[in-house]
């Protein structure tokens, strides 16, 4: 029983540093854009906590709030 347990965290393990690796070599470099204050924001998508992709082109008209913790749910 503990042998099976300790074989599924190994593959679960190994399933998530594959998935990393195949995401980090088959995305693509993104053009750096620098903007400066009054600069209109390109459009963007993001993933939000609830698992929906929201793009900026969809909310215009709207007030929009962009926030980010880079080092949430982190162990650094």
């Amino acid at each position: 029983m503990v042998v099976l347990k300790a074989l599924r965290m190994i593959a679960a393990t190994m399933s998530g540093i594959v998935g990393a690796v195949v995401h980090t070599a088959m995305r693509t470099a993104e053009p750096r854009i620098d903007l400066k204050t009054g600069d209109a924001a390109p459009d963007f998508s993001l993933p939000g906590s609830d698992g929906r992709t929201y793009r900026l082109r969809d909310l215009a008209g709207h007030f929009v709030v962009v926030a980010w913790f880079p080092k949430a749910f982190t162990g650094g």
